[in-house]
């Protein structure tokens, strides 16, 4: 299967004032981030608030997105949810609209304790979208599936004849490389963490990645990938500090998906505010955030 080089955007869900997903800013967002050098999207997943969302919601986010984006521009679909039966239509639906490919992460309920139960989670998905590469999504903090993910690809290399590979969010460079190496170099290991994409490349080799700061902040991760290929690791390593610059002012709010989205109206784009249960910043939140984010210059910096 075709591997992904550069780094895949985890889009946030364009909500209006009543909390409803509004689909109008779908069109300009694609084109912001081409403009940023992003090479897909990945909908529906945690930045998109996808377990937030009615299964008819997750259908019409992703037909509007296959619908604006230019040739060549992936829309990965991320159909997971706590219903499997669910899953695997919405794996069909991705399929029958067009979409570049499908992923899911495990369950938040019941939790996965077993690689086997893993894998068969996983083949009922993918199976209703055959010819699309499906990415497993491994974020142990949203769900608990702690599993060796070197078991996972022994386990599943034969099972899911359409398995590209693993969207790997999660700490372990030690256990991304080795994922990285199994079988030749055999599947896709998506990088998943922005505050490490420079050690992934220097370790791992790694060509692909899919980011949630790339919303706003990919001209300098996109950066990091082409100071690595120019040789100019100087470089590659002010743009990596840069970025855990930024990640660390998110972090005083919330996290990406709460704080990250807010900066998103801060650059032009406004996709509303998050769905319950998030906390959603408040204005004095928002106004300490901009002068945090004015004192690293990240204004100068963010995508365009």
């Amino acid at each position: 299967m075709e591997k992904i080089i550069g780094l895949i955007d985890a889009p946030f869900t364009p909500f209006d004032a009543h909390g409803e997903v509004n689909l109008e800013p779908i069109e300009a967002y694609a084109r912001l981030l081409e403009r940023n050098g992003l090479k897909g999207v990945f909908i529906n997943g945690s930045s998109g608030e996808g377990y937030l969302l009615t299964d008819d919601e997750r259908r019409a986010l992703a037909e509007r997105w296959v619908s604006v984006v230019r040739p060549g521009f992936k829309v990965i679909v991320h159909v997971g949810s706590t219903c499997v039966k669910a899953s695997r239509q919405l794996a069909e639906h991705a399929a029958a609209i067009g979409a570049w490919g499908i992923g899911a992460m495990a369950p938040p309920f019941p939790k996965v304790n077993r690689v086997a139960e893993l894998v068969d989670y996983c083949a009922e998905i993918a199976a209703g979208a055959p010819g699309l590469p499906f990415y497993f999504y491994h974020i142990p903090a949203f769900n608990g599936a702690y599993l060796s993910m070197v078991d996972f690809l022994k386990a599943v290399d034969g099972r899911i004849p359409n398995f590209a590979g693993i969207k790997y969010t999660y700490e372990s460079l030690y256990e991304y490389n080795q994922c990285r190496l199994y079988g030749g170099g055999k599947f896709d290991m998506l990088h998943g963490q922005d505050e490490t994409i420079l050690p992934s490349l220097a370790m791992g080799g790694a060509q692909g990645g899919i980011g949630g700061t790339t919303n706003y902040n990919g001209r300098c991760l996109t950066g990091i990938l082409d100071a690595w290929a120019a040789g100019d690791l100087e470089k590659a390593r002010e743009l990596q500090n840069f970025a855990q610059d930024v990640i660390n002012v998110i972090c005083h709010y919330r996290g990406n998906i709460v704080a990250g989205k807010r900066i998103m109206k801060l650059i032009g784009l406004d996709l509303g505010k998050n769905r319950t249960p998030f906390q959603n910043m408040t204005d004095e939140e928002e106004a300490r955030m901009k002068a945090e984010l004015d004192a690293i210059g990240f204004f100068d910096r963010c995508n365009k």
